[in-house]
């Protein structure tokens, strides 16, 4: 990539198996959201997060998101005028599904619903239990979204065995 590289994972910081670590591993140029709490996430606390840290990696960043990362991007770019060159997100879950996370997860809700300032290509499976097909469809409607749609992969995650995921690379590279 010829352009800085912004990971954000969800909940749990992506361990070591995930796609995110796996390919962040062998890009140490690469930076990685940094917050107090991993594990009980609160919206307003990663959203400054993400500003405090974008600002200092410039304008012509690419955010990989997975997960609730992706949230956490879509309330960043609803309240800052930041532009990035671009964002990759993967997996988006659905905050109104009956698996989210809310106990450990708050102000998520409501999610922002204006097109975004800058490309984005959302990626999703068909069997994620976290967010559906068509709640896929409906965020890249709204946001104005490229959707890439990998079949049955689960949540996308370290647990789907993707490894260093060679087809996800290579959509992040179309943001060079």
């Amino acid at each position: 990539m010829d352009h800085p590289v912004f990971v954000v994972p969800g909940i749990g910081n992506s361990g070591p198996s995930h796609w995110q670590s796996v390919w962040q591993a062998t890009h140490s140029d690469w930076r990685r959201l940094e917050v107090e709490d991993w594990d009980q996430v609160v919206c307003d606390d990663w959203v400054s997060a993400i500003e405090r840290q974008v600002a200092e990696i410039g304008e012509e960043t690419v955010i990989v998101a997975h997960s609730l990362g992706c949230l956490a991007v879509v309330h960043w770019a609803a309240r800052h005028a930041t532009r990035i060159r671009g964002a990759l997100l993967v997996a988006v879950p659905d905050p109104a599904a009956p698996v989210f996370p809310a106990v450990v997860a708050s102000g998520f809700t409501p999610l922002p619903s204006e097109p975004l300032l800058f490309r984005t290509t959302i990626v999703s499976s068909t069997n994620d239990p976290y967010g559906s097909s068509d709640f896929a469809r409906a965020r890249a409607a709204a946001w104005g979204s490229e959707l890439i749609d990998v079949g049955a992969q689960g949540h996308l995650n370290g647990e789907s065995g993707l490894g260093d995921w060679r087809q996800g690379f290579k959509l992040l590279e179309t943001f060079d």
